[in-house]
């Protein structure tokens, strides 16, 4: 029996981990803001599969809400780590607020980079571990901060997978595209672009399992993927402008 924290972990994406995780007989840590959200997941799972779930109400864009979750890590036996929480900004800079871009960063880089660092020591120690990194298709093209910050994620799963090899711990970076979570309600794609929380993690379960870097959901987006490889930059930006694949 292993226990997996998840960040952002009562709803979408990290609620998704969370259920799959609870399936297979882990016990949960769930941080988020809110604490009846908290709660309501927590005896959700603890109901429907039996394990244990403790949560953690903590906001991740300030230095506390980080510290809280960074000793949770180092106290614990935590072997699985989901850096899920994040969120993105309704106009691109320079259009938002600068505190609001601060934020953004704040969750999606700091608090990643501060809970890895976290919980490396006793999952090297232990010699067994996984970190996901839940990034975004947005981090494969010029997007503003959101896509800058989620290619940051990207790359650094892909270099840290590296220094921990023959370490025992594996690391994958997670990248969906258009994916069905509160959050996204309203983006105006087409029916046929969206995904399913579960098809997601279904993908990054199996990927993880392949020893794979980037973990990429559903056809179009892995063509999405290879487009943006190999086609100009100057296209890819034009790309970028007309359509902005935020998970």
């Amino acid at each position: 029996m292993t226990t997996a924290l998840i960040t952002g972990g009562s709803s979408g994406i990290g609620e998704g981990f969370a259920r799959r995780l609870a399936s297979e007989g882990h016990d949960l840590v769930l941080v988020a803001r809110s604490k009846e959200r908290l709660d309501a997941a927590a005896a959700d799972l603890h109901d429907r599969y039996g394990v244990y779930v403790d949560t953690i109400e903590a906001d991740l864009t300030t230095m506390d809400g980080c510290s809280q979750v960074e000793d949770r890590l180092r106290n614990s036996a935590v072997d699985i780590l989901v850096n899920n929480a994040g969120f993105g900004l309704p106009t691109p800079y320079p259009r938002s607020a600068i505190a609001d871009e601060e934020r953004m960063i704040d969750i999606l880089i700091r608090a990643p980079l501060r809970l890895t660092y976290a919980a490396i020591p006793g999952m090297t120690e232990r010699g067994r571990g996984a970190i996901f990194n839940i990034a975004s298709v947005a981090g494969l093209l010029p997007t503003g901060t959101y896509g800058a910050a989620k290619a940051w994620l990207i790359r650094f799963s892909e270099s840290l997978r590296h220094d921990l090899k023959g370490r025992g711990v594996r690391v994958l970076a997670v990248a969906p595209g258009f994916t069905r979570t509160p959050g996204a309600a309203g983006i105006p794609v087409p029916h046929w672009l969206w995904l399913e929380v579960d098809q997601v993690v279904d993908q990054a379960m199996k990927d993880l399992k392949r020893g794979r870097p980037v973990s990429i959901a559903g056809w179009h987006f892995k063509l999405y993927d290879q487009a943006v490889r190999h086609l100009p930059r100057r296209i890819v930006a034009t790309m970028a402008r007309s359509r902005k694949p935020h998970a």
